[in-house]
């Protein structure tokens, strides 16, 4: 069983109107279409999220401390 919560908004008259709209447009009710698209812009904002965390990770296994790399660390101190 899905369990629903109930939420009050309040909208501008011409956003409620647009809502009224694009909901018979749709033929669903306005609930469904608001859920949709909360689900959507969710799905966008996580999109970008892991791409953000992506690109802070992005070259940080290339095995370079700085500008030198491990191997010419190594290579450079007599064993």
């Amino acid at each position: 069983m899905e369990l629903t919560v109930r939420k009050n908004f309040v909208f501008d008259r011409d956003i409620a109107m647009y809502l009224e709209e694009l909901a018979k447009d749709a033929k669903t009710s306005m609930t469904a279409l608001v859920q949709e698209m909360i689900e959507e812009r969710y799905k966008q904002i996580k999109v970008k999220k892991r791409m953000e965390a992506f690109k802070r990770i992005k070259g940080s296994a290339t095995g370079l401390i700085g500008d030198a790399s491990i191997q010419s660390i190594k290579a450079s101190k007599d064993v």
